[in-house]
């Protein structure tokens, strides 16, 4: 059985990308890790921000419209050994075509075009953890990555009283690069 889904949220972890797939009604998310690229275009199309040449998911949805098929849905319908797989169903003039996909590129598709997105309850049942989980450890890395920021200021504002210029210079790249994980 399938029930349908949202994007809640587009996440950077220490293990990488996780696409964070919430079924509607539920305080559960299924997190698909994904590489950078992935993510970004997932993203790009949540924000529906224009591009000035189409990528390969706006290629795709061009190439669907120019045939006379219309995107009906995208199905996250499987995990095994880790791994999530997705179907994209179209309509072909009457004619039900189904294509096998990557979630990624299934999401990044059905967020672009406004397409329902639906996910097995199996996958829920075996990968899905409680948004108030995912909320909570990201408020407490929030908290962490502020007093480390608090602590390198201080140190920044030492250094520079104290006229270590060099040290000064690394905890200014190193509040900047804090700067950038955080926001």
């Amino acid at each position: 059985m399938f029930v349908e889904a949202e994007v809640w949220n587009v996440a950077h972890t220490d293990q990488g990308y996780a696409v964070l797939i919430k079924p509607l009604g539920t305080d559960a998310a299924v997190p698909i890790f994904v590489g950078q690229l992935e993510a970004q275009s997932i993203l790009i199309g949540m924000g529906d921000i224009p591009m000035p040449r189409p990528n390969t998911h706006d290629l795709f949805l061009q190439g669907i419209s120019k045939t006379g098929s219309t995107l009906k849905k995208v199905e996250i319908s499987e995990i095994k050994d880790g791994i999530f797989y997705s179907t994209i169903y179209l309509d072909n003039m009457g004619n039900a075509v189904t294509l096998d996909s990557r979630p990624s590129d299934s999401i990044a598709i059905a967020v672009r075009a406004d397409c329902p997105i639906f996910i097995a309850e199996e996958i829920i049942d075996e990968a899905g953890v409680s948004i108030h989980f995912i909320t909570e450890k990201t408020d407490e890395a929030n908290s962490e990555a502020e007093n480390r920021k608090i602590e390198l200021e201080k140190a920044l504002e030492d250094a520079i009283k104290l006229e270590h210029y060099e040290e000064a210079a690394i905890l200014r790249d190193q509040i900047k690069k804090l700067n950038e994980e955080i926001f």
